[in-house]
């Protein structure tokens, strides 16, 4: 069925999201290959060149499969803000639609989805370069939870939106507030969603996500991950950039300098990256009445197919 022959007013977009290592992009690929679609990644770790085994990034037969975007747009030292991704991936939803294509938002990135899907309207304030070193460097002084501690007095909104562990959220709420002299919260409106949302979450038995994870961890060992970064610091991107501070990056970039073996920096990625899932699941919870859950197994392609058609048909409207 052609999408300009969609019941809905609105231009029809599919979101898939779900923890990392649950089989997102496998299950996207066969989405969009029976639904004549169009992957946009909504993964904050796929934009950077260069950043392939550790970010467990498609690979080059899998992109060639279906077209895939928002993948290698930036090299590492280049800085990403939720406002230029929304903006992006708004120009790109729309040309696929111009195309006659289904567009897939694919990603576990939670507030990078919610942007586009329910119309936020981040601040666009650019990034103060001067401003952000020093509060980076209070950061590294001071510690995640004084940083947060600031917030909360400064913007007690900002703050019970931000996780404290979350540094790079609290340096750019505090950058924004500071360089524009208003509240962070206060510069992040909404707007109508420009689409009809259907949401598709995955899922597993918590046991079988850590072993994948796992899994997948050895895997990008096995695929040359230390080689990966030692060539990214070849090539002199340093290990305080924040594209580095994703996780296994850090650990190697800490086994690198001598700061612990490679059995322990394995160790930490695969407990961090637990830790990263639960954090995940605050962003979509299981309980949400507006995403249809699905738990992966054989059948979960042949069903998300059978549901999306029937969505694009008008035979239904919204989870059940």
């Amino acid at each position: 069925m052609s999408i300009s022959k969609m019941p809905s007013p609105h231009k029809p977009l599919v979101v898939i999201v779900g923890p990392t290592a649950v089989g997102k992009s496998e299950l996207a690929i066969r989405v969009a290959e029976a639904l004549d679609g169009e992957i946009i990644s909504a993964d904050s770790r796929l934009f950077y060149r260069g950043m392939d085994i550790g970010t467990a990034k498609p690979s080059i037969e899998e992109r060639a499969r279906v077209p895939h975007h928002l993948i290698d747009v930036a090299n590492p030292d280049e800085l990403w803000s939720l406002a230029h991704f929304q903006k992006q991936a708004r120009v790109i939803i729309d040309e696929v639609h111009a195309r006659g294509k289904l567009p897939l938002l694919v990603g576990g990135t939670g507030q990078y989805i919610r942007a586009v899907v329910e119309g936020w309207q981040p601040p666009s304030q650019p990034p103060d370069h001067r401003l952000r070193q020093v509060l980076e460097a209070m950061a590294v002084q001071t510690g995640a939870y004084t940083m947060h501690r600031k917030l909360a007095i400064l913007d007690p909104e900002a703050a019970y939106r931000i996780d404290p562990r979350n540094v790079r959220r609290t340096i750019r709420a505090l950058e924004v507030i500071f360089y524009s002299g208003r509240r962070f919260s206060a510069q992040r409106g909404k707007t109508p969603s420009p689409y009809n949302v259907l949401r598709i979450g995955l899922t597993r038995p918590r046991g079988e996500l850590y072993q994948l994870i796992d899994a997948r961890i050895d895997r990008m060992i096995r695929s040359g991950l230390v080689d990966e970064v030692q060539r990214l610091l070849s090539q002199g991107y340093g290990a305080d950039l924040p594209s580095m501070s994703a996780i296994g990056y850090r650990q190697v970039f800490r086994f690198l300098r001598g700061e612990c073996s490679l059995e322990e920096a394995i160790a930490e990625m695969k407990r961090l990256t637990r830790r990263y899932v639960r954090q995940q699941g605050a962003w979509f919870r299981e309980e949400d009445p507006d995403i249809y859950w699905f738990t992966v197994d054989e059948q979960t392609p042949d069903r998300v197919i059978e549901l999306i058609h029937r969505w694009l048909t008008g035979e239904i409207n919204s989870p059940v």
